[in-house]
């Protein structure tokens, strides 16, 4: 085993070699490894594989509720600690096969920390979402179309699989190099470490246990409203909080009052925030009545029923989507061009410079490249047969898929890069919606599965990077990485499809708002935007609401905008070398940090920047020593006790129909906010001016 040593940031005016180039990482990360640790065990597989079958159907089973829940691997992390202890107390030792080449145990001994880390990655598998689900979702319950079983199946399982090649291509310049931090791991670290290492600590991993307008004063105190959208923000970088807070006060007190009072677009016949789509009286849009018998757009009926309108938050949505895409690729090619190209060249050299962490990797095979590649492949020939054999139902030609993994493979490096350093994530799928919409109008199915190849595969490489990532900074052997990462793939996807299809078939009126109690909580609002993106992207297409038949051709100014904005960042920092502040100006993030909204709201950004603020700069600044200790460790303990007592709630309380009414439980006082305020638009239980 490595020595850990332990010395000061510098002595003498000598940097340490074995210091990471990131703080936090530094003082988070141990520097120490025992390759002798067994991965490949009985207890590892029969638990991890548990978690994750139990973790896809509970997150898929609560994808369709009002308020979406998503378990995280991070609470699975925590409860199979004392499962791997007692498996290790009790199941027999004894050895099967002694003496021959296929000699194993089912106990190989204390359960240690990498069997735990390898555990957490198959969970972490049925922890993430499968995207593809909402167009099962929206073909099925929204436009009442019907989808096989196969094809739904098909696309699923592919779009979630093809990600393990740009993962491949990539992982030289987002894995192996130290300033690729990827923050959101050390959460994870952290509870590792507090959960097998020896000494005492305090035991805080034993804690954890305005929604429609501009969330002005509004905060919320519960961990689901604080971390549901934007992740813990305990685990994001200050600067990279800053921005968010930045962009979320540019937007939601300057650009969308502006918009509304100015009645930019009508928008006062509208409600200030609010994700359906209108006609220009107020009332909603009937896609139903413009959707011909081959699932195309009619347009004679477009015609008729007249032309598509959005809310002013809705369509600043869309707007700063496209700012972010041109603002990611400047800001990339300006502040780490000449980095990508060190790193490219170095991934060629035999003895390059690495960080201690590599270092300890290299008694451990590497991944062949080959493996990544024949997923590929594989893949995208799965892709083209399916898509061709089913394209009455999918709809996307064959040149959609190869152009979709185009514009994949252009952007995992750069938001790669931006979520490795800032853990905000920039998404693609505005983007390649626009670009299909434009290419092949009018085919809602078709932009649907366009954005999951494109948006989606990027998203899953970049979740197996950051898994790679948590590997190496835990020592895991990549091989036995990619194994139980393809694993957990596979199962969860399979698991995810049976839920939704269980789901939809024996729920009434599932999704169905207008059919719905008011008091039902199947109202499933991630999918509701969904379906409403593909009527405004695939359905009418973008050139009749942003091109020159539409109603908001000026948004597309965002390209240019977003692309004009980290330029002026970064030849301020060449004007002004000595301000140190303004290169941590991040206009991706800034101009991006509203993406989620909608379906999130208000309350969900302010309560996320007091806490990031507490935490990431106060604590951080002032109390070094408390944040080191705890900080990783507390987010951990408030995720898993979040996912403990909600599901708790529903299956004792919820699914009885047991309800619990308090001040806490009115999520919002403000009833009229949702309604328009033009004189003359009438709109059911809403005045008129």
């Amino acid at each position: 085993m490595a020595n850990e040593k332990k010395k000061d940031w510098a002595i003498d005016g000598e940097t340490d070699p074995d210091r990471c180039p990131i703080k936090q990482v530094d003082l988070t990360v141990p520097k120490t490894d025992d390759p002798t640790l067994q991965v490949y065990t009985f207890r590892m597989w029969l638990l991890g594989i548990t978690t994750c079958v139990l973790l896809s159907f509970v997150n898929q089973f609560f994808w369709y509720r009002t308020e979406p829940l998503n378990v995280g691997s991070i609470s699975a992390q925590i409860a199979v600690v004392p499962l791997g202890h007692l498996m290790a107390r009790l199941v027999t030792k004894r050895v099967f096969w002694k003496g021959t080449r296929f000699e194993f145990t089912l106990n190989p001994g204390p359960f240690n920390v990498k069997e735990h880390v390898m555990i957490t990655m198959l969970a972490n598998a049925g922890a993430g979402s499968v995207y593809a689900t909402h167009i099962l979702s929206a073909v099925k319950l929204y436009y009442k179309k019907s989808l096989g079983f196969i094809p739904a199946f098909l696309v699923m399982m592919t779009t979630q699989l093809l990600g393990y090649g740009w993962a491949g291509i990539f992982r030289k310049h987002l894995v192996e190099p130290g300033e690729m931090w990827w923050p959101i791991n050390l959460v994870q670290v952290s509870l590792y470490r507090a959960l097998h290492e020896k000494e005492k600590r305090p035991k805080v991993n034993q804690l954890g246990s305005g929604l429609k307008g501009m969330g002005i004063g509004a905060v919320g105190f519960d961990w689901s409203t604080i971390s549901s959208y934007l992740g813990s923000p305990l685990a994001s970088p200050w600067f990279a909080s800053a921005n968010v807070a930045g962009g979320f006060l540019l937007v939601m007190y300057l650009m969308v009052p502006m918009g509304y009072w100015f009645n930019l677009y009508d928008a006062k016949n509208f409600p200030l925030y609010s994700s359906n789509l209108f006609q220009h009286d107020g009332s909603k849009y009937n896609t139903t009545a413009i959707i011909n018998s081959n699932f195309n757009l009619d347009k004679a009926a477009y015609t008729r029923s007249g032309p598509l309108y959005l809310s002013t938050m809705f369509a600043l949505t869309y707007g700063l989507g496209f700012a972010t895409l041109s603002a990611t690729l400047a800001h990339v090619l300006l502040f780490h061009g000449r980095d990508i190209w060190k790193q490219t060249k170095d991934a060629f050299k035999t003895n390059k410079k690495q960080d201690i962490h590599s270092r300890l990797m290299k008694v451990y095979k590497q991944v062949p490249m080959w493996w990544f590649l024949v997923i590929l492949v594989v893949n995208i020939a799965v892709i083209l047969f399916t898509c061709a054999y089913y394209e009455s139902s999918l709809q996307l030609p064959w040149w959609g898929v190869l152009f979709a993994c185009a514009i994949a493979v252009i952007y995992t490096l750069p938001i790669g890069i931006i979520t490795a350093t800032t853990n905000q994530q920039p998404g693609l799928n505005i983007i390649t919606e626009y670009i299909i919409g434009y290419a092949y109008p009018g085919r809602p199915v078709a932009n649907m599965c366009f954005k999951v190849y494109g948006y989606i595969s990027m998203t899953q490489a970049l979740t197996f990077l950051q898994d790679f990532k948590l590997g190496h900074y835990m020592k895991i052997p990549p091989r036995a990485m990619f194994c139980v990462q393809l694993v957990g793939t596979v199962i969860s996807v399979i698991v995810y499809t049976l839920t939704a299809w269980w789901l939809m078939g024996s729920i009434e009126n599932l999704c169905d708002t207008s059919l719905l109690s008011p008091t039902s909580p199947w109202t499933c609002p991630m999918d509701h935007v969904f379906y409403d993106a593909s009527v405004i992207w695939g359905l009418v297409g973008p050139q009749r609401i942003f091109g020159n038949l539409g109603i908001y051709p000026g948004v597309n100014w965002f390209f240019l905008g977003g692309a004009i904005a980290p330029l002026l960042v970064w030849l301020a920092t060449k004007l002004f070398p000595k301000q140190k502040w303004i290169s941590l100006i991040h206009m991706p993030v800034l101009l991006g940090a509203t993406s989620m909204m909608p379906p999130a709201s208000a309350v969900n950004y302010t309560s996320w920047l007091l806490v990031a603020f507490i935490f990431g700069f106060v604590v951080f600044r002032y109390r070094p020593d408390w944040w080191q200790r705890y900080n990783y460790v507390l987010s951990g303990g408030l995720d898993a006790g979040t996912a403990f007592m909600t599901v708790l709630i529903f299956f004792s309380l919820q699914s009885r129909e047991i309800g619990v009414d308090w001040w806490g439980n009115n999520l919002d006082g403000c009833p009229l906010v949702k309604c328009p305020t033009a004189k003359g638009i009438v709109v059911d239980g809403c005045p008129v001016y």
